[in-house]
């Protein structure tokens, strides 16, 4: 048989191309194997740097988990997508992973405008969303397993703790989430026999306090309850200070400042400040400090923090692959079904998904923030108490507001 040049360019591009598909089929055939999760984060954008540590804590636990076997004897494939600070872009990103890529949960978004932008599409499509942020409440969906905290398990120990204080100047970023806390503020300061003397709000990102901090100096008050979130908290406790306000004597109360902007800020300018949250970076347990040289580990940066919402996007995705191991499928039903009761021993302590409402027990602490940017429990629950996302409503409207949601908790119970 004569070989030609032709023959002979034919037949080497046909091998050529069977060398370069061939990886590539071995790789679809892997990738058809493994379940898909999506992790749906700022990677870009104003609210990036702490997005992406968000990210990173998922990426950690996923790692963890293929570790140990997978999930159902199958590797877990993370598709990372990028919500650029912008609800508008969550909604699209949460789209694609949804319909095109076809994720079996996505774990996901910080912010409440983010969350509400893609809650319309996880229950359209009937996909679950892990939302790891600590928020305002007032909401309740099939579609949603919500791990970080609501205002009964922030505040619900936090104002009566604080009640030696008698007048409350209530100040805020101005959207949902610090005016939502506001509201179950006010109940609590009433309940006690207590006052607030004002509840004021600057636009979010808002960096120039020293009008309202004279406000806070002129106003009477003995405490300050807080709600700013962002950018704005460093401008403010900076601002507090250089104003000559003392935290011992008119202490700021927070819901929001973690490690993450006590460190921008500088601790010098919170230190004695207090803020209320189930979980603190200085939790001395065998199991916290194991799990921040892990995260250190991981992003490869010995001096790396950790905070509430960090361990929460971490925990979170044990419960999910319990829910799926229990149910034997990672079907969207069958995850509803199991992760009502799910349990998990979480850095800050044994955490559980509430079957009626797909919110998670959690124990509430406070911390007093101290000159080395670390906090000192002064204050915790001796164990995690129950989730109530109505709690300015009462329990009795909190279960009936779930149901409502179309949550059937006697399926829903572990």
């Amino acid at each position: 048989m004569s070989i030609t040049r032709r023959s002979l360019l034919k037949s080497t591009a046909a091998a050529s191309l069977a060398a370069v598909a061939a990886p590539s089929l071995i790789g679809r055939a892997l990738a058809a194997d493994t379940i898909k999760v999506g992790a749906l984060y700022s990677q870009t954008g104003g609210l990036s740097i702490v997005e992406k540590m968000l990210a990173d804590a998922v990426m950690m636990a996923v790692s963890e988990v293929n570790a140990q076997g997978g999930v159902l004897g199958r590797q877990v494939e993370v598709i990372v997508e990028d919500g650029a600070s912008d609800p508008k872009t969550f909604s699209e990103k949460a789209s694609k992973l949804l319909v095109r890529d076809r994720v079996n949960a996505v774990f996901g978004c910080h912010t409440s405008a983010s969350r509400k932008a893609v809650l319309p599409l996880f229950e359209r499509r009937d996909g679950m969303l892990f939302y790891q942020t600590h928020y305002e409440g007032f909401e309740c969906s099939k579609n949603v397993v919500y791990t970080g905290a609501v205002p009964n398990q922030q505040l619900g120990n936090y104002i009566p703790w604080i009640i030696g204080k008698k007048k409350f100047f209530i100040v805020g970023s101005n959207y949902v989430y610090p005016r939502e806390m506001a509201k179950v503020s006010k109940k609590l300061i009433e309940e006690a026999g207590a006052e607030w003397v004002a509840d004021e709000y600057l636009e979010l990102g808002h960096s120039e306090w020293a009008t309202m901090v004279r406000k806070i100096k002129e106003s009477g008050a003995d405490v300050v309850l807080s709600n700013v979130v962002g950018d704005s908290i460093v401008a403010f406790y900076r601002e507090y200070k250089n104003q000559g306000m003392s935290q011992a004597d008119v202490p700021i109360c927070a819901t929001v400042t973690s490690e993450i902007e006590i460190a921008a800020m500088g601790a010098e300018y919170a230190a004695g400040s207090y803020t209320s949250f189930p979980y603190f970076m200085s939790l001395d347990t065998p199991a916290n400090k194991a799990f921040i040289e892990r995260y250190r580990a991981f992003v490869k940066d010995p001096a790396a923090l950790t905070y509430h919402s960090l361990e929460a996007a971490y925990f979170q995705v044990f419960l999910w692959k319990q829910a799926a191991e229990k149910a034997g499928s990672v079907k969207t039903d069958d995850i509803r079904a199991a992760i009502g009761g799910q349990s998990y021993d979480a850095p800050g302590g044994k955490v559980t998904i509430d079957g009626d409402n797909l919110h998670a027990y959690l124990t509430p602490r406070i911390g007093q923030w101290q000159a080395d940017g670390q906090s000192k429990v002064v204050n915790a629950y001796p164990e995690p108490i129950r989730p109530l996302p109505y709690a300015a409503y009462g329990e009795t409207a909190d279960n009936l507001f779930c149901t409502a949601k179309g949550l059937d908790s006697a399926k829903l119970k572990g």
